[in-house]
């Protein structure tokens, strides 16, 4: 199935209930990656920027089947620095899994097999990595993949509103915004959406709802 020694770089791999984008909600497979080029300002794993164990495309496969779950998350620290993702997303892919891969933006997505999903997390300026960001990829976007604005401040919201305007994001994926944790209120970004009709859907981390930080990886199920 897997053709020479292709290894991963893997922080975690665990079962939980899918807390944002349009697949919120749904029982998921994450697959975290070790590393990540971005330093971001809020960023909340910043634990995966470095900690990781080597494992084989297949015992990360073997794992994977073990939870007998189809929708897959590809998640990091930034999963596309690690070359021998690709194979392993179209070995899935091949299997009848669903595979979400979210990216930070930066490096580009025109190696990923086409029948990923792909979640763009686009990186605004109160992040401070606004300038790594490689907008070319958004001409390579689907219309099932998605985009992501954290949004730190009124003005990380209006340099999201220009982002989405000029590169005609509306008509070519799902585009989302979430309110950065602690720093904005949901009812605040709610009005600013509501404010200028913007077609967006507003996202929770409905994950932070659920369990307390660090608990969702520890979930029970045999209850």
């Amino acid at each position: 199935m897997f053709q020479g020694n292709l290894r991963l770089k893997v922080n975690e791999i665990f079962k939980s209930i899918q807390g944002e984008s349009t697949y919120a909600g749904l029982p998921c497979i994450f697959v975290r990656l070790a590393c990540c080029n971005l330093r971001c300002s809020y960023c909340d794993t910043a634990y995966a920027y470095y900690d990781g164990m080597e494992m084989s495309c297949k015992e990360i496969f073997s794992e994977i089947k073990g939870y007998k779950i189809k929708l897959v998350e590809f998640t990091g620290g930034e999963p596309l620095l690690q070359k021998d993702i690709y194979p392993l997303i179209s070995s899935l892919l091949d299997k009848g899994y669903k595979v979400l891969v979210e990216t930070n933006g930066s490096i580009s997505i025109a190696g990923l097999d086409r029948r990923a999903i792909v979640i763009m997390d686009i990186k605004t300026p109160e992040s401070g990595m606004s300038d790594k960001m490689d907008f070319k990829n958004l001409d390579l976007l689907k219309e099932k993949d998605e985009v992501k604005f954290v949004i730190m401040a009124k003005e990380d919201y209006s340099w999201a509103k220009g982002i989405i305007e000029k590169f005609g994001l509306i008509k070519k994926c799902h585009v989302l915004m979430s309110p950065a944790s602690g720093l904005v209120k949901p009812d605040a970004l709610a009005s600013w959406i509501l404010h200028d009709n913007l077609p967006v859907r507003l996202q929770l981390q409905i994950h932070k709802y659920i369990w307390k930080a660090g608990e969702r990886k520890k979930v029970k199920t045999d209850v």
